[in-house]
């Protein structure tokens, strides 16, 4: 599985995020142009990721890591946030909400 931390994410990366938290979390703070499509319903909603490479990140690296896992598995170019927006919260980087 392909993986970057927060900090290779905050340095700058020229693709989609797609935020997999439910959407009162992604309310609450996000990542700045991250995309949420929680991971409840991202089933259904296959057809909305990005065609391409593109980052995936929840709230500690635990469900992104469970998506990138089956979205590889499906030939999707996914690469999972470790750490979460947890730790881009504690590394003290902007958020949105």
């Amino acid at each position: 599985m392909q993986s970057i931390s927060v900090h290779d994410l905050h340095a700058g990366r020229d693709r989609p995020l797609i935020d997999v938290r439910e959407v009162d979390e992604f309310t609450a703070g996000h990542v700045p142009g991250a995309v949420n499509l929680p991971m409840s319903t991202l089933g259904e909603n296959l057809h909305m990721l990005p065609e391409g490479a593109f980052d995936v990140i929840c709230q500690a690296g635990g469900r992104s890591a469970r998506v990138v896992e089956a979205l590889s598995a499906r030939g999707h170019d996914a690469t999972n946030v470790e750490g979460g927006t947890g730790e881009w919260i504690a590394s003290g980087y902007d958020v949105e909400s």
